[in-house]
């Protein structure tokens, strides 16, 4: 077993400030290691592009891009090269997501050497406060803002690709933007998809909704239960599926039982994260393995966390974080078996 070890970041102020304190870890943590990585991934994504769609449908991540460049005395067309997420080139990844009964419960599937192992509490001042876990530390893999809306990503195909947006940029935009399930669709099908993604979003409504993304189309499903895993369900877009997708099959079989029962949250918890669930994976060098899991519930803005296999659960909360009443942990620690 190894450990795995993320950190809780706080994030407050204006777009450049919160750009300019990322900066700064960016400096002194592993994530100044991903460099040369994002250099090769984002070999062919237009800078120039990129920051005329950002004024507009994302601004205010725009200014960030430019904190950071300031930070680390660079070009913001690097900066924005390297950490938009426009037209970049991303290794497939799996995740498995449940919405029933006012509770979002997620496992996360991926490899750690790509993994920024940061969960973010972001309060910008002219944007919606979110928490959620990072990806390229702009992005965001999944997380739920101060108005309950949560959204996470599952990884469908990198074919039939097209300049746009990876789909770990287009979840925080929906995070700092939109404050219902109606806002979070609207935004999403004005956004330029680079890949096939499945985004699974609810609200304190109870409704759960999977947007069927590719570049060329969107397909929204709306459900009060529904399960998400990595691939694409209507007629319309099954074409873009990988051939292979019975393992995605398999899970979203196996998260549809638990919708016939009536689970508590810390119950969900449990069944994702057992590192003998049929939910929990441990594939790490095949960029397949579970790296963490969490429990968003949007009507009381509470977290159940846990990061690695048969974690000890972290529980937080969004309210007492915007209250000022929550001392945030400095990491939260875990396992994986990565052999």
């Amino acid at each position: 077993m190894e450990e795995l070890i993320v950190s809780v970041v706080e994030l407050k102020g204006s777009y450049p400030n919160i750009g300019l304190k990322q900066s700064k870890e960016i400096k002194t943590s592993m994530l100044l290691e991903q460099f040369n990585l994002l250099q090769t991934l984002s070999t062919n994504s237009n800078s120039t592009k990129a920051q005329e769609v950002l004024k507009t449908v994302s601004p205010g991540i725009l200014e960030e891009l430019k904190g950071i460049a300031n930070g680390l005395e660079m070009e913001l067309d690097l900066i924005v090269k390297f950490y938009s997420g426009y037209d970049v080139s991303f290794p497939p990844m799996g995740c498995t997501t449940f919405v029933n009964d006012h509770n979002y419960v997620r496992n996360y599937d991926f490899s750690p050497e790509l993994y920024d192992a940061r969960l973010v509490f972001c309060n910008p001042t002219d944007g919606y406060a979110s928490v959620g876990f990072s990806h390229s530390v702009i992005g965001r893999l999944d997380g739920m803002n101060e108005r309950g809306l949560v959204v996470g990503l599952h990884f469908v195909n990198n074919h039939d690709k097209e300049e746009g947006f990876i789909a770990t940029t287009i979840v925080r935009m929906l995070l700092d933007q939109c404050g219902c399930i109606r806002e979070a669709v609207d935004l999403i099908s004005n956004i330029p998809h680079g890949y096939c993604y499945n985004y699974s979003i609810t609200d304190p409504s109870g409704v759960g909704v999977v947007v069927e993304a590719s570049p060329q189309k969107q397909v929204i499903r709306f459900g009060k239960s529904l399960s998400c895993t990595n691939h694409f369900e209507s007629e319309l877009l099954q074409d873009k599926n990988r051939s292979e997708i019975q393992g995605s099959l398999k899970r979203k079989e196996y998260a549809n039982s638990l919708l016939k029962k009536k689970l508590s949250p810390i119950s969900l918890y449990y069944h994702f994260n057992d590192g003998h669930s049929p939910l929990f994976y441990k594939y790490y060098k095949e960029y397949f393995g579970t790296l963490h899991t969490v429990v968003y519930s949007p009507k009381d803005l509470s977290l159940i966390i846990g990061v690695g296999e048969n974690c000890a659960p972290i529980m937080v909360s969004l309210k007492d974080y915007l209250g000022e009443t929550l001392t945030l942990p400095t990491v939260i620690k875990g396992k994986i078996n990565i052999n």
